[in-house]
């Protein structure tokens, strides 16, 4: 297949990427590497992960490039997994995300309805079960009650995918990602900031008291998820799905900085804070549905799963940490 993949320097894109070529297909990526966080941190990713590839500087909000991008490569599939996230951020930046997440999402619509691509996956996120669900979240569960503007988009983009799978029978399946880590993954997330923090002898922020639970799933297995979605689209009259992607076990927090600890061989210095606005207290995938379609069965705990970012950390940022 000819594949064109967005967000394709970020941290699950370039691993995607990697998966993708590795399986023989062609494939274009696109990046805006925008500054929400440090740049250099996807160039380098990239050079590490998927050097081979060709990957074009690009925002989705700039329709004619897209558009001149799209007949260029003429691609049969699109993985899109660009986007502006982070929960927190956007309580302050409101309008990046309705930029990236709203209006980019719509020119990946017509385009791929335009140009005649056979399968659109995009990334959702456990985001969009905010306060109508309870763990363990299914896709049968209402998703009406989100806790922060970026899952509000997240959710509108399930919406947005449906109505042109209705309307046009454009073939998309959206995935729920849950709280995904591995070496090369986002600095603004705990992983990251946890192993950091450690390894710099830093105090590390807990919130809520330590008394929360997510469902912390490695790259590995979440690439592994996009594939298989990639190779089963919906045959239903509306052909669009949605799956959840996730480890279906959900981690104390304090046992998640113990694991931590022991990679790093230090304590970590705990300041305890109240939870934070946006935040959920606890996420936990039900994943039978993406079991049953496309047989996804995630093999990595944490255990195994998060040393390797620990001592990548260390590798990596060094006397930064």
């Amino acid at each position: 297949m000819t594949l064109l993949v967005t967000g394709a320097a970020g941290f699950i894109g370039a691993n995607t990427v990697r998966a993708l070529l590795d399986a023989g297909h062609t494939v274009v990526g696109l990046d805006n590497y925008n500054d929400y966080y440090d740049p250099q941190i996807k160039r380098d990713r990239v050079a590490a992960l998927c050097p081979d590839a060709d990957i074009r500087a690009l925002d989705l909000t700039d329709r004619d490039g897209l558009a001149a991008l799209f007949d260029e490569v003429q691609p049969t599939g699109v993985i899109h997994l660009a986007a502006q996230a982070g929960v927190r951020y956007s309580l302050e930046n409101p309008y990046a995300y309705v930029d990236s997440n709203l209006t980019g999402f719509v020119n990946i619509l017509e385009l791929c309805r335009h140009r005649g691509v056979a399968h659109l996956v995009y990334a959702s996120s456990s985001s969009v079960y905010g306060d109508s669900a309870t763990p363990p979240f299914s896709e049968d569960q209402r998703i009406d009650k989100p806790r922060s503007l970026y899952a509000a988009t997240k959710a509108a983009n399930e919406l947005m995918a449906y109505t042109y799978a209705q309307l046009y029978g454009l073939h998309a399946t959206g995935l729920r990602f849950f709280t995904v880590y591995g070496p090369w993954g986002r600095p603004d997330m705990a992983p990251l900031l946890f192993s950091r923090a450690v390894l710099a002898g830093r105090p590390i922020d807990v919130f809520n008291d330590g008394r929360m639970q997510r469902d912390f799933t490695h790259v590995s297995d979440i690439v592994a998820g996009i594939l298989g979605a990639l190779a089963h689209p919906s045959s239903e009259d509306v052909p669009h799905r949605v799956f959840n992607l996730g480890n279906h076990t959900p981690i104390e927090l304090e046992h998640f900085i113990g694991v931590i600890e022991a990679a790093a061989g230090r304590p970590a210095q705990k300041v305890y804070k109240p939870m934070q606005p946006g935040d959920m207290v606890r996420t936990m995938a039900d994943t039978r549905r993406a079991h049953d379609a496309f047989g996804y069965e995630p093999v990595t705990p944490i255990e195994r799963g998060l040393p390797p970012v620990v001592a990548w950390c260390r590798d990596y940022f060094g006397d930064r940490a």
